[in-house]
């Protein structure tokens, strides 16, 4: 079963995180990614620009409406995500609790199953 780990963190503080602190945190993360995708269970790792970045659309009852910055205030941003295919929930905790030891401190990882998935041949950009 494929399952979407969701990246749920404090955007202010993250990017506060000297280039030091970053690379560190990236690193830490890599050797979890690099387990799983020597299983051939890794997908797609995606980490979001800011949330300062954001366009949303609010869908209503007339035209939708167009805002700038992310659907929600919260405390936690949505930062990124992995895509993972794991034979059990479990599994997928497993993953998540790694990924969570990676990157300590304060934040959340949802996960959530996949009912539909389209692969896509885009070729994502270079990382900056």
């Amino acid at each position: 079963m494929l399952y979407a780990l969701l990246c749920y963190n404090d955007e202010n503080a993250v990017s506060n995180w000297t280039k030091e602190e970053d690379d560190a945190c990236m690193a830490r993360l890599m050797v979890v990614q690099n387990g799983m995708k020597a299983k051939g269970k890794l997908g797609p790792v995606v980490r979001l620009q800011p949330t300062t970045t954001a366009t949303t659309l609010r869908k209503t009852s007339g035209e939708p409406l167009i805002i700038d910055g992310p659907f929600a205030e919260t405390k936690e941003q949505f930062l990124g995500f992995y895509l993972a295919d794991c034979d059990t929930l479990d599994d997928a905790l497993a993953f998540a609790k790694d990924l969570a030891k990676a990157n300590p401190g304060v934040g959340s990882y949802e996960i959530r199953p996949l009912s539909l998935f389209h692969p896509s041949d885009i070729t994502a950009p270079a990382a900056s």
